[in-house]
């Protein structure tokens, strides 16, 4: 895999040429900046951005004079090949809180390893409505210690408004909800992502996850995607690099909160 050409592709098609991600939500151009606005619930936030030294400070004050009039916190979404290189700097003067870095990484599909077997007695099922929404949404608490509400929100939108372009699936052992995970299938590209990938404490160790990964590759294959998109934890990211996932960048949330 060429990473320089694959990441630039990735630039064009995910970050600058990025679709809503819901009904409710646009996505638009303003200079050198591409940013979605959506509801409070919903994702908002700058996806890509084309700035050097002179132009970064101002087109950073646009994007908190516009997200602050819709009266929503934002983030925006920094790349560690993005320019100028002091742009996290700069966002950080300008009031914005940076999160733990992750790592981009893309993997060819028709290049992973795709054998990975479930735990004797786990089973994964998809989650395509309310009832497996609140299974995704049980893991994905007690795995990360987070507030699962705008999960919940996100994907009941996503599975009623584009049912084709999301995967959600879960690992049950028995009746118990032990991992969970889903797929984003981005139309007119060649890329799925995966994202939201979780197990619970107990569970860690025993392949379930990896399973997971294997799982949706075996959907985006039979959908036609030819590349998988993860932002990765410094906990998944060696399980990705042994499937066979390369690194082609960092990506930080930077958070504006009002």
């Amino acid at each position: 895999m060429d990473h320089q050409a694959v990441l630039a592709r990735y630039d064009r098609d995910i970050r600058e040429g990025a679709r809503p991600d819901g009904l409710g939500a646009r996505v638009e151009r303003v200079g050198a900046v591409v940013r979605q606005a959506a509801d409070a619930e919903g994702w908002n936030g700058v996806l890509w951005s084309g700035l050097d030294e002179t132009t970064a400070d101002r087109a950073i004050a646009e994007q908190i004079d516009f997200f602050r009039c819709l009266g929503h916190e934002f983030e925006w979404k920094l790349y560690g090949h993005d320019l100028p290189g002091d742009l996290g700097a700069r966002l950080v003067a300008a009031g914005f809180r940076p999160e733990p870095e992750e790592a981009l990484m893309v993997a060819e599909v028709g290049g992973l390893g795709l054998d990975a077997e479930l735990p004797e007695g786990v089973r994964v099922v998809p989650a395509v409505d309310a009832a497996g929404v609140d299974l995704v949404v049980d893991v994905h608490e007690k795995a990360f210690g987070t507030d699962g509400s705008r999960l919940r929100h996100r994907l009941l939108a996503q599975l009623a408004e584009q049912p084709d372009n999301v995967v959600a699936v879960v690992a049950l052992a028995g009746d118990e909800p032990v991992s969970a995970a889903r797929m984003e299938l981005v139309p007119g590209t060649r890329f799925a992502g995966l994202w939201g990938g979780g197990t619970v404490e107990g569970w860690r160790g025993r392949g379930v996850y990896r399973a997971l990964v294997a799982h949706r590759a075996r959907v985006a294959a039979d959908h036609g995607y030819r590349y998988l998109q993860v932002d990765a934890s410094a906990m998944s990211r060696p399980i990705l690099e042994r499937l066979g996932f390369h690194v082609l960048s960092t990506t930080t949330p930077y958070v504006y909160a009002l």
